[in-house]
């Protein structure tokens, strides 16, 4: 209702039916697996919460709805404190000692950036430790300069304190009283720079006064799907329901088995790529699997989960019966859900009991491992297992346990990545397009998905006109044209001006047109200028050197703007005559100077200035030859 997408689901709560049967997550637990002990049994003290993803755009729309649904009063950001670092505060105190830059900075430096080792000793990195183990701060603690001494003196006693407050990046708290009948309150500004209500007390320590954490998200991913969504419809005339794909998509699976992942999500990286060429996934299991055990520790499974899917290594079970719960992963635990399902079928642990041992087990408590290593050994002889068989399979537990995913988060996630796939797969242009406008602002991504179109032989265009929307658009040709409000120097709002009247009275006819047409207010002379110099006007036939200004004379673009300034006035003060004729307007057109030409290089050079790339050509490109078949490096 609120145009705002929802993910499938996170964490644990993907293991209930009852939040799957009422669309709170769009899992179906039983299918997979999943386990709703996972989320809440009756061990478990703490309140279960529910994580919720929402696209990056779409976040603020729910904070906004479920504060008016509400009542401001009842919803609260969560406060976030931050402390003094050891570095931040010898510099703080530095600055109020007067101590000078350069040796507040050396002192600084002089702290490690993390734990460090002495003699075989693991230090935390802390004031305390440096002072005494690290020899060039020892040396300024008693021998410096009684300003330096001061300097660390204090910076060792305000070392922890509260620096400064800000806003937990996705917490919120909702109450059904006021929450101030609860909790002390106070304003914060967030990240958008707007004034909000915040608990004063933080996340860690919220749940204990009675209230409920809730986690809204933003997730970029949502983003760059609902936009490669809408890219599709304004190119295929379909509408498109995500949720509805089908699972066993034979080009989603081609373009995994090829590695071809750059761009979608959680499969992207050059080792996760090497593997999935390795694994040549048929199912949508193989990509859950691969999305847990990609991860340190459990990484090193991988070449043995490959050979068993292709046969080359055999698949065993310690006890056959384990084959119902570990036949997905070909025999290797993966998931902490396993373990739960193997110590219930093998020992007969409770739901409870084998949550509390995947629990234990996953935060290495050995003390508690220890304790319900009996038990398992016990349940398992009175079912008529091998104790040494038993004694095995715990201790690879014990291992592997620490490592294990949990298969609920892995299941969603790898939905929302098989969704990116599936869309790159069957719609490459519109999803590419989708990706180019959520990385606008990191030009090192940027960079990197452009190339990534040129191996998919999708054309970027520089920016027209005519055709280019504010984002990254797909035309009838499928080449992807860039966004017009990516250039530098065009506000959004001048965008949109030049978007609303093109909907409303077609396409520019010239340069002239368009500045008889747009409104010059929001479309200066700096826009139109940029405009021209990203090659905006290219298809017009104008020149991009005659749009910049130069001390001798003005740009193009400004007497452009001059003219349709006229134009636009006489328009608006023009009468019908005595015939009902109307008056034709007669205001000279500028010509442009016609400039020298710039060479290739100062060309791509004003291009890449505006819209950060080379998007026409590239300098090199002359050299193509001796740089692809004359270069070893």
């Amino acid at each position: 209702r609120l145009g705002v997408a929802v993910g499938p689901g996170r964490g644990s709560a993907a293991g209930s039916a009852v939040a799957y049967c009422l669309g709170i997550t769009d899992i179906d637990p039983i299918k997979y697996d999943l386990l709703f002990e996972r989320f809440l049994n009756p061990d478990r003290i703490s309140l279960p919460d529910i994580d919720v993803d929402f696209d990056d755009d779409g976040r603020a729309v729910v904070l906004r709805y479920v504060t008016q649904k509400y009542g401001a009063e009842k919803v609260a950001h969560i406060i976030t404190i931050g402390t003094m670092a050891s570095k931040s505060a010898i510099k703080d105190v530095a600055r109020v000692l007067r101590l000078p830059l350069p040796e507040s900075d050396k002192l600084a430096k002089y702290v490690p950036a993390r734990d460090f080792e002495i003699e075989g000793t693991k230090y935390k990195v802390n004031l305390k430790n440096c002072y005494a183990h690290i020899p060039e701060l020892h040396e300024q603690v008693e021998h410096g300069s009684e300003l330096v001494r001061e300097t660390l003196k204090y910076a060792q006693e305000l070392e922890g304190n509260a620096r400064n407050t800000g806003v937990h990046a996705c917490g919120v708290i909702i109450g059904r009283d006021d929450i101030t009948d609860w909790v002390p309150v106070a304003t914060a500004t967030d990240k958008d720079g707007e004034k909000v209500l915040v608990t004063q007390y933080e996340g860690s320590v919220i749940e204990s006064t009675g209230l409920i954490k809730m986690d809204f998200l933003g997730l970029k991913t949502l983003s760059i799907i609902m936009e490669a969504l809408e890219n599709i419809k304004e190119r295929h005339g379909i509408t498109l329901d995500i949720d509805k794909i089908p699972i066993d998509d034979p080009k989603t699976y081609q373009l995994y088995s090829e590695g071809r992942t750059t761009g979608t999500f959680q499969f992207e990286s050059t080792g996760m790529q090497k593997y999935l060429r390795e694994l040549q996934p048929s199912t949508f299991e193989d990509l859950i699997a691969m999305n847990a055990l990609y991860r340190p520790g459990p990484m090193a499974y991988i070449p043995q989960f490959i050979k068993r899917k292709h046969g080359q290594e055999p698949i065993e079970y310690d006890i056959p019966v384990m084959e119902k719960y570990l036949k997905d992963t070909y025999g290797i635990t993966v998931y902490q859900e396993q373990v739960m399902l193997l110590s219930r079928q093998l020992a007969n642990f409770t739901r409870g009991e084998s949550d509390a041992l995947r629990k234990a087990m996953g935060k290495k408590k050995k003390k508690i491992v220890d304790e319900m290593k009996p038990k398992f050994i016990e349940g398992g002889k009175s079912n008529g297992h091998d104790p040494k068989i038993l004694d095995k399979i715990w201790s690879d537990w014990e291992k592997f346990a620490s490592y294990a995913f949990n298969k609920s988060h892995a299941t969603c996630y790898s939905w929302v990545a098989y969704q990116t796939g599936y869309l790159k797969a069957n719609y490459p242009a519109e999803y590419m397009a989708a990706v180019l406008s959520r990385n606008l602002n990191d030009i090192t991504k940027l960079t990197k998905f452009m190339d990534e179109c040129k191996v998919m032989k999708i054309d970027v265009k520089s920016p027209d006109i005519n055709e280019s929307r504010a984002r990254f658009s797909v035309n009838d040709a499928g080449q992807i044209r860039f966004g017009l409000a990516a250039i530098k120097g065009v506000g959004l709002n001048a965008v949109q001006a030049i978007l609303d009247e093109r909907k409303a009275n077609g396409p520019y006819k010239s340069v002239y047109d368009l500045v008889e047409r747009i409104n010059l207010t929001t479309c200066n002379r700096k826009v139109i200028d940029s405009l021209a110099l990203a090659g905006a006007f290219d298809r017009f036939g104008v020149n991009r050197e005659d749009f910049e200004k130069t001390d001798d004379e003005p740009s193009f673009g400004e007497l452009l703007v001059r003219y349709g300034q006229r134009f636009q006035t006489q328009k608006a003060n023009q009468t019908a005559s005595l015939f009902g004729d109307i008056e034709e307007i007669d205001t000279a057109k500028p010509e442009p100077s016609h400039r020298n030409t710039w060479t290739d290089i100062q060309r791509l050079d004003r291009e890449r200035e505006f819209v950060g790339l080379y998007l026409s050509a590239h300098p090199l490109d002359k050299y193509y030859t001796e740089v692809e078949y004359g270069c070893n490096v």
